[in-house]
This record gives C-alpha cells, sequence and structure tokens, in this order.
C-alpha cells in the first residue's frame, strides 16, 4: 500500500531548481507533488487510464487479426518506446495501490456498494496492467507468470467475496465476513507489490544489461537514459537499481573513452541512484571516489562532464544522508577535489554549473573541517565573493545559499575575517539579509530563509574581529536585524532565522552598544535568549 507514495508526479520547478532540490535531498513528499501539478494537466493524463475499464479489459482478451507487415511494424516500434511502457506500467500501478487504499477506507466504514464497485474496478485495472506490460515486453520470467497468475486469481477471489457481502443484509455475518474480507485485500496488496518489485527489478536487470554488454554508442545511451527516468521514480526504485548493480555498471562506463559524450549522462544518473545507501557502498566498493577525482582533474573533459562530477559529489557528501561516514577514501582524495571544484566556481559559464560546484563545496565543508582550510589556502572566499557580484553566474537564492553555506562554515577560523574584509564581504552578507522570494513559490522561499539564517550567523561568528564588527554596524547591519526580529514578515515567520539574527544582534550590540536604541536594549539584549525570542514570536499583528 505504501507504494502510492512511490508514484507521485513532480510538476512546477525548471530543471535548475530540481537539480538542486535533488541534491540538498530536500525531497518533496509526493502529496506534495500532487499539489504541485494542475488539476485539470492530472486529470487529462489520469483519463486514459480511467476508462471503462470492463470493456478495456473485454476487448484486450480478443484478439484483432492485422496484417503482417502492420505487426512487424508495432514489434519494432515498442522497442523504442520503452520508457513509454515503464511509465504507463507506473501510473497504472499508482492508480491500483491508490484503489486499494481507498477500498480499505470504505471497509472500514462498512460501505459495502462501494467496496464492491471499487473492487471490480482494481480487478480490471489489474488485468489491463498484466496485459499491457505483457505486450509491450518479450519476455518475462516464469516466477513473474506466476506472481501474475497469483494477484489475477486473487482479484477474482476478491470481487466475488464482495459481491456476496452485498447481497447479504444480517449485520452478524457481515462483521464475521469483514475480517476474511481484509485479509484478501492485504494478500492482493502484498501480492501486486511483489509483482510490481518484480517487473521493476527486471527492467532494471533488462537496461544494465544493455548497457554492459552492448558496444553501440546510441543502444548504450538509450538505455542510460531509460535508466535514468527510472531512478526518477524515488528512492525505491534507485535502491532496486543499486542492488542489480547499477553503480557497477555506469562507473565501467565512466572507464571507458570510447564512451566519453555519454560521461555526463552517466554521472547524472549516478547522482540519482546515490541518493540510497546501496548505491553508496556499490559507489565505495568500485573506488567511485577516486574515478570522480580523476574526471574533475582531467582538464580534457568538456564543463557539461565536470558539472555532473561535481553533482555526484554534491549528492554523495549531503549532510542530509546519514550514512556517508563509510566514504573513508573521500578524505583521501579531498584535497584535489576542493581544488577542481574551486577552479569550476571560477571557470563558470552558467548559474546550473556554479550551483552544482557550490553546492558540491558547501556539503564537503560540512563533511570535514579540513576542507576550510584548504579552501583558505586557495582563496576560495575572494572567489566565491566575486561570483556573486556576476548576476548571470550567481543568479538564483539557491546559488546564494551555497555561497552563504560556505562563508558561514569557513567563518570559524579566525583567518577568515581579513579575507572577507578585503573581498568586501560584509557588504555581501548585509545584502543577504534582504533576500526575499521574487515569486512565492515554496522552495524558493524555503531558499531565501535559509540565505537570511546563515548570513545572519556569518555576521554573528565574524564580529568577534573588531573590523569586521565595525564595518557591519557603519553598513547599518544593527537596524536590519532588529527589523528581522521585530517583523515576521520580513523573515517569513521563519523563527531559526530570528534566533540567528537575535545572536548577531547581540554580537554587535557588544561591539557597538551606542547602535541600539534603550528600548531594542531592553527587548532583544539584554534578557535571555530564550526570552527575546518569545517577545519577537508574540509580535503578530492581531486584528480582532
Amino acid at each position: 500500500l505504501m507504494l502510492v507514495q512511490l508514484y507521485g508526479a513532480a510538476g512546477g520547478y525548471s530543471k535548475v531548481v530540481l537539480r538542486y532540490l535533488i541534491l540538498s535531498s530536500l525531497s518533496l513528499p509526493s502529496s506534495m507533488h500532487l499539489i504541485q501539478v494542475d488539476s485539470v494537466q492530472r486529470w487529462m493524463e489520469d483519463l486514459k487510464l480511467m476508462t471503462d475499464c470492463e470493456c478495456m479489459c473485454i476487448l484486450q482478451s480478443k484478439p484483432i487479426s492485422i496484417e503482417k507487415d502492420e505487426q512487424n511494424e508495432l514489434i519494432l516500434s515498442s522497442q523504442y518506446s520503452t520508457c513509454d511502457n515503464l511509465q504507463l506500467l507506473l501510473k497504472r500501478a499508482w492508480i491500483i495501490s491508490t484503489e486499494l487504499t481507498r477500498i480499505a477506507q470504505k471497509l472500514e466504514k462498512n460501505r459495502w456498494q462501494r467496496v464492491h464497485s471499487m473492487t471490480v474496478r482494481v480487478n480490471c485495472h489489474v488485468h489491463s496492467m498484466i496485459n499491457e506490460y505483457n505486450t509491450s515486453t518479450r519476455s518475462s520470467s516464469e516466477e513473474m507468470h506466476q506472481l501474475e497468475k497469483l494477484l489475477i486469481d486473487k482479484c477474482s477471489e476478491f470481487t466475488a467475496f464482495t459481491e456476496r457481502c452485498l447481497q447479504t443484509e444480517d449485520e452478524e455475518i457481515l462483521k464475521s465476513m469483514k475480517s476474511c474480507v481484509n485479509t484478501t485485500l492485504t494478500t492482493v496488496a502484498q501480492y501486486f507489490g511483489q509483482l510490481i518489485e518484480l517487473v521493476l527489478t527486471q527492467e532494471a536487470q533488462n537496461l544494465l544489461r544493455q548497457i554492459e554488454l552492448s558496444g553501440s554508442l546510441y543502444v548504450t545511451e538509450s538505455a542510460i537514459s531509460s535508466l535514468f527516468s527510472l531512478a526518477q521514480e524515488g528512492a525505491h526504485l534507485c535502491r532496486i537499481i543499486a542492488k542489480e548493480g547499477g553503480v557497477v555498471v555506469l562507473f565501467k562506463i565512466c572507464r571507458q573513452d570510447c564512451f566519453r559524450c555519454l560521461y555526463p549522462q552517466t554521472l547524472r544518473t549516478l547522482a540519482s541512484i546515490c541518493c540510497v545507501e546501496e548505491g553508496m557502498h556499490q559507489l565505495e566498493k568500485v573506488d567511485g571516489i577516486l574515478c570522480l577525482a580523476d574526471i574533475l582533474t582531467d582538464t580534457s573533459h568538456s564543463e557539461a562532464t565536470h558539472a555532473e562530477a561535481a553533482a555526484v559529489i554534491a549528492q554523495i557528501t549531503s549532510p542530509h544522508l546519514t550514512f556517508t561516514q563509510h566514504l573513508s577514501s573521500f578524505l583521501e582524495n579531498m584535497e584535489e577535489i576542493v581544488t577542481a571544484l574551486v577552479k569550476l566556481c571560477q571557470e563558470a559559464s552558467s548559474g546550473e554549473v556554479f550551483l552544482l560546484a557550490s553546492a558540491a563545496l558547501a556539503n564537503i565543508t560540512f563533511f570535514d573541517t579540513m576542507a576550510c582550510e584548504i579552501l583558505l589556502q586557495l582563496n576560495a572566499m575572494k572567489i566565491l565573493l566575486a561570483a556573486c557580484s556576476d548576476k548571470h553566474i550567481v543568479d538564483t537564492p539557491y546559488s546564494r545559499d551555497q555561497v552563504v553555506t560556505i562563508l558561514a562554515n569557513m567563518s570559524v577560523l579566525d583567518q577568515c575575517a581579513s579575507e572577507i574584509i578585503q573581498g568586501n564581504g560584509v557588504q555581501l552578507l548585509m545584502e543577504m539579509l534582504f533576500e526575499k522570494s521574487s515569486s512565492g513559490n515554496p522552495a524558493e522561499a524555503a531558499a531565501c530563509e535559509r540565505v537570511q539564517q546563515k548570513s545572519a550567523v556569518t555576521l554573528a561568528r565574524l564580529s568577534r574581529d573588531p573590523e569586521v564588527a565595525e564595518a557591519a554596524v557603519k553598513l547599518s547591519c544593527i537596524p536590519r536585524l532588529i527589523k528581522l526580529c521585530r517583523s515576521p514578515t520580513e523573515r517569513n515567520n521563519s523563527d531559526s532565522v530570528l534566533v540567528a539574527c537575535l545572536a548577531a544582534l547581540r554580537r554587535l550590540a557588544v561591539m557597538s552598544p551606542d547602535g541600539l536604541e534603550d528600548s531594542d536594549f531592553q527587548q532583544l539584549v539584554k534578557p535571555r535568549l530564550v526570552d527575546s525570542f518569545l517577545l519577537c514570536t508574540n509580535m503578530e499583528e492581531s486584528f480582532v
């Protein structure tokens, strides 16, 4: 029944934003995915699957004679629509799993008429799904045929069972039959889940076999593209691909010069698969870090290849993942990886390339503190601050989020203060305190909150240096921090921004007490931090 979460469709975000969300592991729940899609568009997509299922089943059960040439043409064209067939299967599976969930809800309320009609519908959808898949695939395993038969038989039994319940009016008999119906429903869901798992595993195996055995550039490219589409369907699909050796096969491609033109596509697929623990373990086993380091440091590769390698690094070092501790080989190659990423940031020709490279650097600063020292030696602070002045390169809140994350993590080093002063970094941090979403997009608004929070944190850490504190006061940082504390709308009602601003304000108040009015000092600086926080969170206007 949890398959409902697996087949949600995403929509509404640009390519760059989607990449950013993936790399930051800010996965959206499928309920949000469904909300983001226009309701009419959703209806139009599902309409072809929600037609009269009973008629569909009968039609698909009867052979329709066609000319021999036309049949060959259909079989030939099906070779090039693997991805479309899989998408159709996943949509059908999503509908079935949704219907099973609704049956359980109606059963709980003893709405037998609805339970029976929905059971008939599920039965038809299952038949349609199996017929569609068997039509589009040339070979199926014996195990799959057995599961298909089990599921079809159990669905027929389920339909007959609910029909008998519909004809019974005795409440006691219905009560005794309800537990049997529940058991049958559970069994149907179990067989259905096993069948889908087996189908997806077989699809992954077929694609990986094509990639591994084919010497054709076209076939390999097509198989990698289909594998990437499969990986986009969610973490469960990525686990299946990883368990079937997907990471191993893809890194083999990345080690063959004859497939250089496929490196960007291959690395993008790897970044998707490595969001799960199984993918990370496989990456470690095949010395994937060393391969990525070689790609990043090889100047003969294209910028697109370097950017996609940076995306893989960003994925595997994400602070949101809890299973990165085993990446011991990363520390061995960290200096050359960081050096290559800094160079990529400096030479980035587009906002997306800069975003991927800076996201990787930001995650590495969380991954190991030694990275901050390496960045300082490489003059990364100067490079990042200079990039922020180019609106074509640092063009979104997502990119600024990565930059300010690096600055915040580097600001723990004492030598960082002088670099900030020289690069006009205090002015940049002040500007980031004004970060606002222009589109109202929830993901963008969240990124703006993080930019405000981290810029305040960076100011608080750097203001231990009198020179930085003096520069911040001259740039009117104190009034802006006060406004962020007192006005919930300025900080998008974010508590994390409030706490960071209070901390920065208190640090600056120590260095420059004359910059605050007495009421601000009494309410925002003098009390305990928790008391000031509670005071500010209760400042929202009341219209009663």
